[in-house]
Protein backbone atom coordinates (compact mmCIF):
# COMPACT_ATOMS: atom_id res chain seq x y z
CA UNK A 1 0.00 0.00 0.00
CA UNK A 2 1.20 3.19 -1.34
CA UNK A 3 2.01 5.41 2.03
CA UNK A 4 0.78 8.94 2.06
CA UNK A 5 1.82 11.70 4.62
CA UNK A 6 -0.92 14.53 4.96
CA UNK A 7 -0.09 18.04 6.60
CA UNK A 8 -3.64 18.34 7.97
CA UNK A 9 -4.60 21.55 7.08
CA UNK A 10 -7.49 22.36 4.14
CA UNK A 11 -7.05 24.73 1.18
CA UNK A 12 -9.72 25.65 -0.21
CA UNK A 13 -9.91 28.38 -3.54
CA UNK A 14 -13.55 29.88 -2.53
CA UNK A 15 -15.36 29.22 0.55
CA UNK A 16 -15.36 27.26 3.91
CA UNK A 17 -18.34 26.51 6.20
CA UNK A 18 -18.42 24.48 9.24
CA UNK A 19 -20.65 22.61 11.53
CA UNK A 20 -20.59 21.47 15.35
CA UNK A 21 -19.99 17.98 16.03
CA UNK A 22 -18.23 15.70 18.71
CA UNK A 23 -17.84 11.79 19.24
CA UNK A 24 -18.45 9.61 21.75
CA UNK A 25 -15.63 8.31 24.23
CA UNK A 26 -13.55 5.41 23.62
CA UNK A 27 -15.03 2.16 24.60
CA UNK A 28 -12.65 1.25 27.37
CA UNK A 29 -13.74 4.51 29.63
CA UNK A 30 -17.65 3.74 28.15
CA UNK A 31 -17.51 -0.05 29.29
CA UNK A 32 -16.44 1.86 32.91
CA UNK A 33 -19.76 4.39 32.46
CA UNK A 34 -16.73 6.62 33.17
CA UNK A 35 -17.53 9.97 30.78
CA UNK A 36 -14.55 13.18 29.93
CA UNK A 37 -17.68 15.75 29.41
CA UNK A 38 -16.42 17.78 32.59
CA UNK A 39 -13.02 17.96 31.21
CA UNK A 40 -14.03 18.57 27.52
CA UNK A 41 -16.08 21.54 29.03
CA UNK A 42 -13.02 23.32 30.79
CA UNK A 43 -10.57 21.73 27.48
CA UNK A 44 -12.69 22.99 24.21
CA UNK A 45 -12.58 26.63 24.95
CA UNK A 46 -8.98 26.63 24.38
CA UNK A 47 -8.86 25.23 20.97
CA UNK A 48 -9.55 27.64 17.88
CA UNK A 49 -10.41 27.57 14.89
CA UNK A 50 -7.97 29.39 12.23
CA UNK A 51 -8.87 30.94 8.64
CA UNK A 52 -5.71 31.81 6.69
CA UNK A 53 -6.16 34.03 3.61
CA UNK A 54 -3.35 34.55 1.22
CA UNK A 55 -2.18 34.43 -1.96
CA UNK A 56 -0.02 31.49 -3.81
CA UNK A 57 2.92 32.39 -6.36
CA UNK A 58 2.07 30.22 -9.36
CA UNK A 59 3.18 31.69 -12.44
CA UNK A 60 6.94 31.82 -11.55
CA UNK A 61 6.42 28.35 -12.06
CA UNK A 62 5.31 27.27 -15.55
CA UNK A 63 5.41 23.75 -14.86
CA UNK A 64 2.84 23.76 -12.26
CA UNK A 65 1.14 26.69 -14.05
CA UNK A 66 0.44 24.45 -16.67
CA UNK A 67 -0.69 21.05 -14.69
CA UNK A 68 -2.69 22.97 -12.69
CA UNK A 69 -4.44 24.26 -15.78
CA UNK A 70 -6.25 21.13 -16.70
CA UNK A 71 -8.19 21.59 -13.72
CA UNK A 72 -11.58 23.36 -14.09
CA UNK A 73 -11.72 24.79 -10.57
CA UNK A 74 -8.23 26.56 -11.65
CA UNK A 75 -9.20 27.86 -14.69
CA UNK A 76 -11.96 29.75 -12.59
CA UNK A 77 -9.45 31.54 -10.84
CA UNK A 78 -8.74 35.01 -11.96
CA UNK A 79 -6.50 35.24 -8.98
CA UNK A 80 -3.99 33.17 -7.03
CA UNK A 81 -6.31 33.32 -3.52
CA UNK A 82 -6.86 30.48 -1.66
CA UNK A 83 -8.48 30.14 2.07
CA UNK A 84 -6.74 27.18 4.27
CA UNK A 85 -8.31 25.90 7.43
CA UNK A 86 -6.77 24.54 10.54
CA UNK A 87 -6.78 24.43 14.51
CA UNK A 88 -5.00 26.28 17.03
CA UNK A 89 -4.17 26.39 21.01
CA UNK A 90 -4.50 29.15 23.44
CA UNK A 91 -1.18 28.22 25.68
CA UNK A 92 -1.62 32.04 27.04
CA UNK A 93 -4.79 33.41 28.20
CA UNK A 94 -3.61 36.68 29.50
CA UNK A 95 -1.32 37.73 26.29
CA UNK A 96 -4.05 35.85 24.12
CA UNK A 97 -1.25 33.43 22.83
CA UNK A 98 -2.31 30.27 20.55
CA UNK A 99 0.08 27.67 19.31
CA UNK A 100 -0.37 25.76 16.05
CA UNK A 101 1.10 24.53 12.85
CA UNK A 102 3.64 26.86 10.64
CA UNK A 103 2.02 25.17 7.49
CA UNK A 104 -1.45 26.38 8.52
CA UNK A 105 -0.21 30.24 9.12
CA UNK A 106 1.99 30.22 6.08
CA UNK A 107 1.92 32.82 3.29
CA UNK A 108 -1.28 34.45 5.17
CA UNK A 109 -2.67 38.41 4.76
CA UNK A 110 -5.41 37.96 7.22
CA UNK A 111 -5.56 35.30 10.22
CA UNK A 112 -9.32 35.12 10.92
CA UNK A 113 -9.54 33.02 14.76
CA UNK A 114 -13.19 31.90 16.02
CA UNK A 115 -13.17 30.81 19.62
CA UNK A 116 -15.67 28.50 21.24
CA UNK A 117 -17.98 30.73 21.59
CA UNK A 118 -18.57 32.43 18.38
CA UNK A 119 -16.26 35.11 18.59
CA UNK A 120 -14.05 36.18 15.60
CA UNK A 121 -10.79 38.17 16.08
CA UNK A 122 -7.72 39.28 13.95
CA UNK A 123 -4.45 37.52 14.78
CA UNK A 124 -0.85 38.61 14.13
CA UNK A 125 1.99 36.17 13.89
CA UNK A 126 4.40 36.41 16.18
CA UNK A 127 6.82 33.97 14.79
CA UNK A 128 7.43 30.82 12.63
CA UNK A 129 9.97 27.67 12.87
CA UNK A 130 9.35 25.95 10.10
CA UNK A 131 11.74 23.29 11.00
CA UNK A 132 9.25 21.49 13.63
CA UNK A 133 6.28 22.79 12.28
CA UNK A 134 5.21 25.17 15.13
CA UNK A 135 4.05 28.60 14.65
CA UNK A 136 2.81 31.12 17.97
CA UNK A 137 -0.05 33.84 16.69
CA UNK A 138 -1.47 35.97 18.92
CA UNK A 139 -5.27 37.69 19.26
CA UNK A 140 -6.42 40.80 21.57
CA UNK A 141 -9.82 39.35 23.59
CA UNK A 142 -10.91 38.66 27.14
CA UNK A 143 -11.97 35.75 28.53
CA UNK A 144 -9.49 33.36 27.34
CA UNK A 145 -8.95 29.77 28.26
CA UNK A 146 -5.58 28.31 27.90
CA UNK A 147 -4.92 24.83 27.81
CA UNK A 148 -2.10 23.87 30.50
CA UNK A 149 1.06 21.72 29.56
CA UNK A 150 1.57 18.36 30.32
CA UNK A 151 5.42 16.60 30.35
CA UNK A 152 5.36 14.95 26.97
CA UNK A 153 8.65 12.90 28.49
CA UNK A 154 6.27 10.88 30.80
CA UNK A 155 4.03 9.84 28.10
CA UNK A 156 3.70 5.92 27.87
CA UNK A 157 2.26 3.66 24.97
CA UNK A 158 -1.08 2.93 25.73
CA UNK A 159 -2.45 6.25 27.91
CA UNK A 160 -5.72 7.52 26.76
CA UNK A 161 -5.88 10.57 24.52
CA UNK A 162 -8.32 12.77 23.48
CA UNK A 163 -7.55 15.39 19.86
CA UNK A 164 -9.79 18.07 19.85
CA UNK A 165 -9.56 20.61 16.48
CA UNK A 166 -11.70 21.59 13.46
CA UNK A 167 -11.48 18.33 10.92
CA UNK A 168 -12.75 19.28 7.50
CA UNK A 169 -13.67 22.45 9.16
CA UNK A 170 -16.17 20.97 11.26
CA UNK A 171 -15.43 23.13 14.33
CA UNK A 172 -15.02 21.81 17.85
CA UNK A 173 -14.67 18.09 16.91
CA UNK A 174 -13.51 15.25 19.58
CA UNK A 175 -11.67 11.98 18.81
CA UNK A 176 -10.66 9.82 21.41
CA UNK A 177 -8.03 7.20 21.39
CA UNK A 178 -4.64 5.74 22.67
CA UNK A 179 -0.89 6.78 22.52
CA UNK A 180 0.25 4.11 19.74
CA UNK A 181 4.07 4.71 19.55
CA UNK A 182 6.74 7.50 20.91
CA UNK A 183 9.44 9.10 19.21
CA UNK A 184 8.33 8.72 15.55
CA UNK A 185 10.93 9.89 13.17
CA UNK A 186 12.08 9.57 9.78
CA UNK A 187 8.50 10.44 8.03
CA UNK A 188 9.69 12.79 5.86
CA UNK A 189 7.28 15.51 7.08
CA UNK A 190 10.04 17.89 9.05
CA UNK A 191 13.40 18.78 9.36
CA UNK A 192 13.36 17.92 13.39
CA UNK A 193 11.00 14.99 14.08
CA UNK A 194 10.29 13.68 17.63
CA UNK A 195 5.99 12.60 16.93
CA UNK A 196 3.47 11.15 19.04
CA UNK A 197 1.84 8.54 17.48
CA UNK A 198 -2.12 7.84 17.89
CA UNK A 199 -4.94 6.24 16.93
CA UNK A 200 -7.00 9.13 17.99
CA UNK A 201 -8.86 10.05 14.42
CA UNK A 202 -6.96 12.76 13.01
CA UNK A 203 -8.40 14.54 9.42
CA UNK A 204 -7.54 17.21 7.01
CA UNK A 205 -8.25 20.11 9.23
CA UNK A 206 -6.92 19.49 12.78
CA UNK A 207 -3.79 20.74 12.10
CA UNK A 208 -2.46 22.99 14.93
CA UNK A 209 -5.26 21.66 16.99
CA UNK A 210 -4.59 20.07 20.70
CA UNK A 211 -3.65 16.29 22.00
CA UNK A 212 -4.49 16.50 25.36
CA UNK A 213 -4.64 13.60 27.95
CA UNK A 214 -7.08 12.89 30.44
CA UNK A 215 -6.48 15.69 32.50
CA UNK A 216 -7.31 17.70 29.43
CA UNK A 217 -3.35 19.00 29.64
CA UNK A 218 -1.41 18.76 26.19
CA UNK A 219 0.69 16.54 25.21
CA UNK A 220 0.76 17.57 21.92
CA UNK A 221 0.03 19.38 18.79
CA UNK A 222 -1.94 17.77 15.77
CA UNK A 223 0.12 18.01 12.78
CA UNK A 224 -0.06 15.19 10.18
CA UNK A 225 -1.88 11.74 9.34
CA UNK A 226 -0.59 8.85 7.49
CA UNK A 227 -3.34 7.89 4.59
CA UNK A 228 -3.59 5.47 1.66
CA UNK A 229 -4.83 7.92 -0.93
CA UNK A 230 -4.62 11.88 -1.34
CA UNK A 231 -8.25 12.26 -0.21
CA UNK A 232 -6.78 12.26 3.20
CA UNK A 233 -8.99 9.23 4.58
CA UNK A 234 -8.53 8.80 8.45
CA UNK A 235 -6.58 4.99 9.15
CA UNK A 236 -6.07 5.52 12.29
CA UNK A 237 -2.37 6.21 12.23
CA UNK A 238 -2.09 10.36 13.20
CA UNK A 239 1.10 12.43 14.35
CA UNK A 240 1.68 14.99 16.82
CA UNK A 241 4.15 17.18 18.05
CA UNK A 242 4.82 16.80 22.04
CA UNK A 243 4.50 19.31 24.45
CA UNK A 244 8.12 19.58 25.58
CA UNK A 245 9.44 20.07 22.18
CA UNK A 246 6.38 22.88 21.55
CA UNK A 247 7.45 24.63 24.77
CA UNK A 248 11.17 24.98 23.89
CA UNK A 249 10.20 26.01 19.92
CA UNK A 250 7.55 28.81 21.52
CA UNK A 251 10.05 30.05 24.66
CA UNK A 252 12.50 31.21 21.59
CA UNK A 253 10.33 32.78 19.44
CA UNK A 254 8.73 34.69 22.10
CA UNK A 255 12.22 35.77 23.50
CA UNK A 256 13.83 36.06 20.15
CA UNK A 257 11.04 36.16 16.84
CA UNK A 258 12.66 33.08 15.78
CA UNK A 259 14.32 30.14 16.85
CA UNK A 260 18.36 30.71 17.52
CA UNK A 261 19.59 27.16 16.65
CA UNK A 262 22.74 26.60 18.50
CA UNK A 263 25.24 24.21 16.14
CA UNK A 264 27.61 21.49 18.10
CA UNK A 265 29.09 19.84 15.35
CA UNK A 266 28.82 16.05 15.34
CA UNK A 267 27.07 14.14 12.71
CA UNK A 268 26.15 10.47 13.46
CA UNK A 269 25.26 7.20 13.24
CA UNK A 270 22.90 4.28 14.36
CA UNK A 271 24.85 1.61 16.54
CA UNK A 272 23.74 -1.12 14.94
CA UNK A 273 24.77 -4.65 16.32
CA UNK A 274 27.42 -4.69 13.72
CA UNK A 275 28.68 -1.69 14.79
CA UNK A 276 28.28 -2.83 18.60
CA UNK A 277 30.70 -5.83 18.28
CA UNK A 278 33.22 -4.08 16.57
CA UNK A 279 33.25 -1.78 19.38
CA UNK A 280 33.12 -5.14 21.42
CA UNK A 281 30.55 -3.22 23.61
CA UNK A 282 26.99 -5.21 24.66
CA UNK A 283 24.84 -2.33 24.82
CA UNK A 284 23.29 -1.25 21.15
CA UNK A 285 21.98 1.91 22.74
CA UNK A 286 23.43 4.96 21.51
CA UNK A 287 24.77 7.27 18.51
CA UNK A 288 28.48 6.51 17.03
CA UNK A 289 29.51 10.25 15.93
CA UNK A 290 31.03 9.59 12.14
CA UNK A 291 32.28 12.98 11.87
CA UNK A 292 33.23 16.04 13.33
CA UNK A 293 32.92 19.48 12.18
CA UNK A 294 36.24 21.19 12.20
CA UNK A 295 36.60 23.78 14.58
CA UNK A 296 33.14 23.05 15.69
CA UNK A 297 32.16 23.86 19.43
CA UNK A 298 32.26 19.62 19.30
CA UNK A 299 36.19 19.68 17.79
CA UNK A 300 36.90 22.28 20.68
CA UNK A 301 35.30 20.33 23.39
CA UNK A 302 37.17 17.30 22.50
CA UNK A 303 34.99 14.90 21.14
CA UNK A 304 36.71 12.44 18.71
CA UNK A 305 35.23 10.20 16.18
CA UNK A 306 33.80 6.66 17.54
CA UNK A 307 32.88 7.92 20.44
CA UNK A 308 29.46 6.31 21.12
CA UNK A 309 26.77 9.18 22.65
CA UNK A 310 24.76 7.80 25.33
CA UNK A 311 23.04 10.62 26.77
CA UNK A 312 22.78 14.28 26.11
CA UNK A 313 21.11 16.86 28.95
CA UNK A 314 20.07 13.38 30.87
CA UNK A 315 18.18 12.20 27.56
CA UNK A 316 19.34 8.98 27.22
CA UNK A 317 20.23 8.31 23.54
CA UNK A 318 18.59 5.82 21.87
CA UNK A 319 19.58 6.55 18.30
CA UNK A 320 21.33 9.07 16.05
CA UNK A 321 17.64 10.40 15.48
CA UNK A 322 17.91 11.56 19.36
CA UNK A 323 20.76 13.13 18.93
CA UNK A 324 19.48 15.25 15.77
CA UNK A 325 16.22 16.18 17.83
CA UNK A 326 17.85 17.05 20.99
CA UNK A 327 20.60 19.22 19.41
CA UNK A 328 18.04 20.88 16.96
CA UNK A 329 16.30 22.18 20.29
CA UNK A 330 19.64 23.61 21.56
CA UNK A 331 19.64 27.58 21.59
CA UNK A 332 23.37 29.36 20.97
CA UNK A 333 25.55 29.91 24.01
CA UNK A 334 23.41 26.32 25.63
CA UNK A 335 25.62 23.78 27.42
CA UNK A 336 25.15 20.44 26.64
CA UNK A 337 26.43 17.47 28.77
CA UNK A 338 27.04 14.54 26.87
CA UNK A 339 27.71 11.08 28.18
CA UNK A 340 29.97 9.12 26.10
CA UNK A 341 31.57 5.62 26.04
CA UNK A 342 35.57 5.88 24.49
CA UNK A 343 37.23 2.68 24.74
CA UNK A 344 34.87 1.05 26.67
CA UNK A 345 35.10 4.04 28.93
CA UNK A 346 32.32 6.21 29.96
CA UNK A 347 33.27 10.26 30.00
CA UNK A 348 31.32 13.50 30.77
CA UNK A 349 32.00 16.11 27.65
CA UNK A 350 30.18 19.48 28.16
CA UNK A 351 29.67 21.51 24.42
CA UNK A 352 28.66 24.72 24.54
CA UNK A 353 26.66 24.98 20.82
CA UNK A 354 27.80 28.28 19.27
CA UNK A 355 26.44 30.71 16.45
CA UNK A 356 26.23 28.56 13.42
CA UNK A 357 26.87 31.59 11.11
CA UNK A 358 29.90 32.43 13.44
CA UNK A 359 31.41 29.22 13.46
CA UNK A 360 31.14 28.87 9.65
CA UNK A 361 33.12 32.53 9.41
CA UNK A 362 35.76 30.79 12.22
CA UNK A 363 35.72 28.19 9.80
CA UNK A 364 36.52 29.93 6.84
CA UNK A 365 38.69 31.91 8.41
CA UNK A 366 40.98 29.26 9.47
CA UNK A 367 40.46 27.31 6.11
CA UNK A 368 39.54 30.05 3.35
CA UNK A 369 40.95 28.10 0.45
CA UNK A 370 39.43 24.34 1.04
CA UNK A 371 36.23 25.56 3.30
CA UNK A 372 33.53 22.93 2.38
CA UNK A 373 35.51 20.59 0.15
CA UNK A 374 35.68 16.89 1.40
CA UNK A 375 38.97 14.82 0.30
CA UNK A 376 40.03 11.52 0.61
CA UNK A 377 43.74 10.09 -0.35
CA UNK A 378 43.36 8.43 -3.93
CA UNK A 379 45.45 6.09 -5.61
CA UNK A 380 44.72 4.20 -8.95
CA UNK A 381 44.80 4.31 -12.78
CA UNK A 382 43.37 6.97 -14.17
CA UNK A 383 42.68 6.79 -18.20
CA UNK A 384 45.22 8.66 -20.17
CA UNK A 385 47.34 9.29 -16.76
CA UNK A 386 48.22 5.39 -15.93
CA UNK A 387 49.18 4.89 -12.21
CA UNK A 388 48.06 8.02 -9.70
CA UNK A 389 48.33 9.10 -6.43
CA UNK A 390 47.02 12.11 -5.37
CA UNK A 391 43.73 13.78 -3.37
CA UNK A 392 40.16 12.64 -4.86
CA UNK A 393 37.62 15.50 -3.98
CA UNK A 394 34.63 13.98 -2.56
CA UNK A 395 32.50 16.89 -2.40
CA UNK A 396 31.85 20.93 -2.68
CA UNK A 397 29.77 22.99 -0.99
CA UNK A 398 28.02 25.50 -3.01
CA UNK A 399 29.19 28.98 -3.42
CA UNK A 400 32.77 27.99 -1.42
CA UNK A 401 35.70 29.60 -2.88
CA UNK A 402 36.50 26.37 -4.42
CA UNK A 403 33.31 25.90 -5.98
CA UNK A 404 33.70 29.49 -7.52
CA UNK A 405 36.91 28.67 -8.68
CA UNK A 406 35.75 25.56 -10.27
CA UNK A 407 37.03 22.66 -8.52
CA UNK A 408 34.30 19.61 -8.52
CA UNK A 409 33.60 16.77 -7.10
CA UNK A 410 35.50 13.69 -8.64
CA UNK A 411 38.34 15.70 -9.25
CA UNK A 412 42.09 14.29 -8.60
CA UNK A 413 44.44 17.18 -6.86
CA UNK A 414 47.80 16.23 -8.20
CA UNK A 415 49.90 19.50 -7.04
CA UNK A 416 49.63 22.57 -4.66
CA UNK A 417 51.19 25.72 -5.80
CA UNK A 418 53.85 23.89 -8.16
CA UNK A 419 54.50 20.84 -5.36
CA UNK A 420 53.19 17.23 -6.36
CA UNK A 421 50.78 16.02 -3.22
CA UNK A 422 50.19 12.56 -2.63
CA UNK A 423 48.02 12.60 0.35
CA UNK A 424 45.56 15.12 2.28
CA UNK A 425 48.13 15.81 4.91
CA UNK A 426 50.73 17.01 2.38
CA UNK A 427 48.25 19.91 1.15
CA UNK A 428 47.26 20.89 3.91
CA UNK A 429 50.78 21.80 4.61
CA UNK A 430 51.12 23.52 1.23
CA UNK A 431 47.55 25.77 2.32
CA UNK A 432 48.94 26.22 5.78
CA UNK A 433 51.88 28.60 3.95
CA UNK A 434 49.37 29.99 1.32
CA UNK A 435 48.34 33.78 1.89
CA UNK A 436 46.94 34.66 -1.41
CA UNK A 437 46.50 32.44 -3.70
CA UNK A 438 46.25 28.43 -4.00
CA UNK A 439 46.85 26.88 -7.74
CA UNK A 440 45.85 23.30 -7.72
CA UNK A 441 46.87 20.87 -11.04
CA UNK A 442 43.68 18.35 -10.62
CA UNK A 443 43.10 15.56 -13.35
CA UNK A 444 39.52 15.47 -14.89
CA UNK A 445 38.62 12.71 -16.59
CA UNK A 446 41.38 11.65 -19.14
CA UNK A 447 42.47 15.73 -19.18
CA UNK A 448 43.97 17.85 -16.77
CA UNK A 449 43.60 21.76 -15.90
CA UNK A 450 44.99 24.66 -13.26
CA UNK A 451 42.58 25.94 -11.05
CA UNK A 452 43.46 28.78 -8.75
CA UNK A 453 41.26 29.17 -5.31
CA UNK A 454 41.30 32.71 -3.87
Amino acid sequence: MKKIYLLCSIILFCAWSSVALAHVPTKALAQNKATISPMLKKTMPGVVNIVNQGEIELSNDPFLKRELSKYPAFKMLDKKHFVSLGSGVIIDAKQGLIVTNAHVVNLSKTLTITLNDGRHFSARKVGVDNETDIAVIQIKAKNLTAIPFADSDKLQIGDFVVAIGSPFGLKQSVTSGIISALNRSNLGLEKIENFIQTDAPINVGNSGGALVNTQGQLIGVNTALMSPDAGGGNIGIGFAIPSNMIRSIVKQILDFGKVHRGLMGVIVQNLTPDLAQAFNIPDQKGAVISQIVPFSPAAKAGLKIGDIITKINDHIIQSNDDVHNLTGLLHIGETANLTILRDKKLMKISVITADPKISKAHSIEAQPFLYGVCLENFAGQITNHGSVQGIHVLKVDEYSSAFVAGLHPNDVIVSANHQAVISVKQLMNVVKTTKDHLMLRVLRGPGAIFIVIK
